[in-house]
């Protein structure tokens, strides 16, 4: 037989573990949106990093403009994925195009509005060795290449906070992630430019020099050889695919 102060103890419990329980199961689902959030941001990052090995100082068209990654990176990575990947498109601020999961408890979106994702990309100079040469023994030339070629990635996206859910409610998240590459842009667009480069290279590689010596040695190769040319000193000749070897664009 229960005692009179006993009365009511299991709804006592039942709202003391409510007070527990019902905050932690608004917050682990919003913990994994985070987590979420933060590995997109992270993929995001080795992205805009990763273009810096297709558009370089020595690429046709030069490092893209970090407006340029921002509006690829935000309907890429931060959209609903059924969203198709079109060259210079860009994300709407409706909600057909956000991604469903990141809300809160009362659905409003973690990601209100896509400005909120900001891009940055830095270069820092990579001397080569050609460098090293020229402080030691003060030459002026060298074979012409970047060295602006260490390219990092910032990706950070602030996200809303959480109205009535404390800490949350006044958490101001701002999530960071960065990748940094060596991309190596130590390449020409054309063997035009190569040959260019390497006849420019002053006493790194004395062209001049060599090209008038190998003139000069072209009269007597030839009194043992007959119509003989002279020494094709910095002749750069590119591979050619054979034409029966490439398909036809489709």
């Amino acid at each position: 037989m229960l005692n009179k102060h006993q009365h009511g103890q299991s709804t006592i419990e039942f709202i003391v573990l409510s007070l527990v329980l019902v905050p932690l199961t608004l917050i682990v689902p919003l913990l994994g949106k985070y987590i979420d959030i933060a590995h997109t941001t992270s993929i995001a990052s080795r992205y805009v990093a990763f273009e810096g090995t297709v558009h370089h100082a020595s690429s046709q068209n030069g490092w893209k403009s970090d407006a340029t990654l921002a509006s690829e990176v935000r309907r890429r990575f931060y959209s609903k994925h059924q969203l198709s990947i079109k060259t210079q498109d860009v994300v709407s601020e409706t909600d057909d195009d956000r991604n469903a999961l990141w809300t809160d408890h009362r659905g409003n979106h973690l990601l209100p509005d896509f400005n909120q994702i900001t891009i940055s990309t830095t270069t820092q100079n990579t001397p080569t060795i050609f460098n090293a040469l020229n402080s030691a023994f003060d030459l002026s030339d060298n074979f012409g290449l970047n060295t602006d070629n260490l390219y990092r990635g910032d990706v950070s996206v602030r996200l809303a906070n959480i109205e009535s859910l404390q800490p949350f409610d006044n958490i101001n998240l701002n999530i960071r992630r960065h990748t940094v590459l060596l991309v190596d842009p130590w390449a020409s667009k054309s063997a035009g430019e190569v040959e260019s480069k390497v006849k420019s290279a002053g006493l790194i590689f004395p062209y001049q020099l060599l090209d008038t010596t190998a003139k000069v040695l072209e009269i007597p190769i030839n009194l043992f050889e007959f119509n003989a040319s002279a020494p094709e000193i910095g002749k750069v000749e590119p591979d050619h695919v054979p034409a029966d070897r490439l398909r036809p664009y489709r």
